[in-house]
């Protein structure tokens, strides 16, 4: 099931994306800024569920909040003509890679005690049959 929604994802996101105009410039750090806040969000939704402590609440405020404070930022920093928004992408970023750190390493424990079943059942088979 998850599949064919990321598959109808997909072949939607590309039928938009070759139709949809092109960002000008002057909007694409906003833009860029933004869809990495709502990353770091969805990173950090997919740990609270591994974690088994997801809140809706705090993942919807976090992901709007995120990005929200991400773009007046972008904002301050074009105003006073410095990068402050170089700052929330490193924090972001760190936090992203440090969820995919976490999702990366449940899922591979996770194969592995699946692989390592499968092995003990196959062994308890080859036992019974001598």
């Amino acid at each position: 099931m998850i599949a064919i929604a990321i598959l109808i994802g997909c072949i939607l996101g590309a039928i938009i994306g070759t139709n949809a105009p092109i960002i000008s410039y002057t909007y694409s750090s906003y833009l860029a800024i933004a869809i990495i806040a709502a990353l770091d969000s969805v990173f950090g939704g997919i740990t609270s569920v591994i974690k088994k402590n997801f809140n809706l609440k705090i993942f919807i405020t976090g992901f709007f909040g995120n990005a929200i404070l991400s773009i007046l930022l972008t904002i301050l920093g074009q105003k006073l003509n410095v990068d402050i928004y170089l700052a929330a992408i490193v924090v972001f970023v760190g936090r992203m890679f440090t969820n995919l750190a976490i999702i990366r390493r449940y899922y591979i424990d996770k194969w592995t005690d699946r692989f390592s079943k499968n092995e003990e059942k196959n062994e308890e088979k080859i036992e019974d049959k001598n």
